[in-house]
C-alpha cells in the first residue's frame, strides 16, 4: 500500500487547534503524534481528488489491518501507532474509530438532522480526544464526556467554515439537511461566492448549537489530572469559543474566519493561563452529565 502517493503533505502544525503543542509534556508526544500521522494518512486517503470510492474504502481497510498486524504489506503509520499503542497499554479501537468515519466521508454525503450529524462526529472527532485523554491516563468516566462535547464543537466548526469547499471539491455536506429545509437554504447555495440570507441563517442556527456543546465543554480543563494537557485544553476551548463567535457574524462563503497565526497564539495562551490560574486558585470541577452523548 503506497500512502505516500495519497499524502496531502499536511502535518500537525497546519491544524487549525494545536496539536501536541509544547504544552503537551515530552513523553507523551510521541503517541500523540503517531495517532496523529496514521489519522492524517486515513483522511487524506478519503480526501484524495482522483481516487474512486471502492478505492479509497479498499486502502482504508488496508490501513485497518496494518494497524492490527493484519496486512500483507504493513506501513510505517500503522507500525507506528500499532507499536506506541502495545508499548503504552492503549486502545487501537480509537484509530478504528476514526477509519470508520472516514469510510463514512466516502459514501455518505449528506446528513439529515444534528443527530445524525453527532453521530458521525462519535466517530470522526470524540476518538482524538478520547485517546488523548487515555495517553495521559486521565479517568475516562470524568472527562470523556466534556471531551465528547469539546471535540464535537471542534468538528462542527470546521464544518462551518469550510461548508463551502467542502461542496465544492467534495461534493460533501455537513449542514443538516432538515436546517437547510426550515430556512429555506438549499444545498447549490454553498457553490455562491457570498452566503444567500436564507444559508445564513441555517449556518447561524447550526453555530448556536455549537456554542451549547463549548458551554458543556468549558469545565473539561478545570477536570483534568495532568496539569500541562489541562492548559492544552483550555487554549483549544478559548480559541472554538472565538470561532463560534467569529462565525456568528462572518459570511464562511466569501469571509476569512480564523485568525492569523499571532491572534492564534495569543488567544490560545489566554487559554492556556486561564486553565492554570483556575487550577490554582480552587479544587476540580466535578464531572458533569452531558446528554447527546456517549461513552
Amino acid at each position: 500500500m503506497d500512502i505516500a502517493r495519497t499524502s496531502s503533505g499536511k502535518t500537525h502544525r497546519d491544524e487549525n487547534f494545536p496539536v501536541a503543542s509544547f504544552l503537551i509534556a515530552p513523553r507523551h508526544r510521541a503517541p500523540i503524534l503517531a495517532f496523529y500521522d496514521f489519522v492524517r494518512a486515513a483522511d487524506d486517503i478519503a480526501d484524495h481528488p482522483t481516487l474512486g470510492a471502492q478505492e479509497k474504502l479498499d486502502l482504508l481497510d488496508a490501513l485497518d489491518d496494518a494497524l492490527m498486524g493484519k496486512a500483507e504489506e504493513d506501513t510505517q503509520v500503522a507500525r507506528r501507532l500499532r507499536d506506541a499503542c502495545r508499548e503504552r497499554g492503549l486502545d487501537p479501537q480509537h484509530a478504528r474509530d476514526l477509519i470508520a468515519a472516514f469510510k463514512r466521508d466516502v459514501t455518505q454525503l449528506r446528513y439529515r438532522d444534528w443527530d445524525d450529524l453527532i453521530d458521525y462526529c462519535r466517530y470522526s472527532a470524540m476518538p482524538v480526544g478520547r485517546f488523548v485523554c487515555d495517553v495521559h491516563g486521565e479517568d475516562r468516566g470524568r472527562v470523556w464526556a466534556a471531551n465528547d462535547a469539546l471535540c464535537a464543537a471542534l468538528q462542527v466548526i470546521n464544518h462551518l467554515q469550510d461548508c463551502g469547499k467542502d461542496y465544492r471539491s467534495l461534493d460533501r455536506v455537513y449542514l443538516p439537511q432538515d436546517s437547510l429545509a426550515a430556512h429555506g437554504a438549499a444545498v447549490e447555495m454553498l457553490a455562491q461566492d457570498k452566503a444567500p440570507a436564507t444559508l445564513l441563517a441555517a449556518i447561524r442556527e447550526l453555530n448556536d448549537k455549537t456554542a451549547r456543546l463549548l458551554d458543556q465543554s468549558r469545565c473539561f480543563a478545570d477536570l483534568i489530572d495532568d496539569a500541562r494537557l489541562a492548559m492544552e485544553v483550555g487554549a483549544i476551548q478559548t480559541l472554538a469559543e472565538h470561532l463560534v463567535a467569529r462565525i456568528a457574524v462572518a459570511d464562511p462563503l466569501s469571509d476569512k474566519v480564523h485568525d492569523g497565526k499571532l491572534g492564534f497564539a495569543l488567544r490560545g495562551a489566554i487559554g492556556a493561563i486561564g486553565a492554570l490560574l483556575r487550577r490554582i486558585s480552587r479544587p476540580r470541577a466535578a464531572s458533569p452529565a452531558i446528554p447527546g452523548t456517549r461513552q
